[in-house]
C-alpha cells in the first residue's frame, strides 16, 4: 500500500511532464550478478552492497531482476540456497524504461505495475536502475508529505474500525489475554485498552 501512496504523492508532484529525464537521476552503479549465480551468493551480495534487488545480466543484456522478496520466497520452498540459481526464480518479463523517458512516465509505470524499481535499458543493454529512492532524492520533502498522508489514512481506518465496535460481554481479550469488558472490533473481542490502541 505504501508503494501506491508514494507513487500517488509523487505523481501529484510531477502532475504532467516534469522535464526531468530518467537518465538524469537513475543509479548508474547498480549491483548486478550473472543469471547462474546461486541464491546464497545473491543474498550475500545484497547484504554486502546494502541493496534490495539485483539485476541479472550477461554481456550487458538484461536477463532478469531478483529482489529480497524472491530470496525470502525461495527460503520457504528450500533451505539449500546453494542449489537454486538466480535465473530459476527471477522474473523473466521485466518492466523497463528508457533513459530519455520523462520521470512522470516512469512513475506512471511504477504505479500501474506496483513496482518500486525499473531497470533502465537501451537496445536491450541495461545501463542503470531507477528506484523510488532515486526519485525521492529530487525533493526529500515529498517523503514527509507522503508519510503524513499515510498517517491520516491509518487513523481514518482505525476510526472506521472502532466506530463499528460495541460492548459485547465480559471475557478474555483476544489481543492481550486480560479478563475485562470486551468490545467487538472487526470480528474480534478486545478490551477497551486494546480497542483504543488499534
Amino acid at each position: 500500500m505504501i508503494i501506491v501512496i508514494i507513487n500517488m504523492g509523487l505523481l501529484k508532484y510531477f502532475r504532467a511532464k516534469s522535464g526531468v529525464k530518467v537518465g538524469d537521476i537513475m543509479t548508474r552503479n547498480f549491483v548486478s550478478v550473472k543469471p547462474d549465480t546461486s541464491l546464497k551468493d545473491c543474498a550475500r551480495e545484497m547484504i554486502k552492497k546494502r541493496v534490495g534487488s539485483l539485476v541479472l545480466k550477461e554481456d550487458q543484456k538484461l536477463y532478469g531482476l531478483i529482489t529480497e522478496k524472491d530470496v525470502i520466497w525461495a527460503l520457504t520452498k528450500s533451505q539449500n540456497l546453494n542449489k537454486i540459481k538466480a535465473k530459476d526464480i527471477s522474473s523473466r518479463k521485466v518492466a523497463t524504461i528508457k533513459p530519455g523517458a520523462d520521470l512522470y512516465e516512469a512513475l506512471e509505470r511504477m504505479k500501474k505495475l506496483k513496482f518500486r524499481r525499473l531497470p533502465v535499458v537501451v537496445d536491450g543493454n541495461v545501463i542503470g536502475m531507477l528506484t523510488l529512492k532515486d526519485i525521492l532524492k529530487i525533493n526529500p520533502a515529498l517523503f514527509t508529505n507522503i508519510n503524513e498522508v499515510e498517517k491520516i489514512k491509518e487513523e481514518t481506518e482505525k476510526l472506521r474500525r472502532i466506530k463499528g465496535s460495541k460492548w459485547v460481554k465480559d471475557g478474555m481479550c483476544e489481543e492481550c489475554g486480560d479478563f475485562n469488558v470486551l468490545y467487538k472490533v472487526d470480528a474480534r473481542l478486545l478490551c477497551e485498552q486494546c480497542k483504543d490502541a488499534i
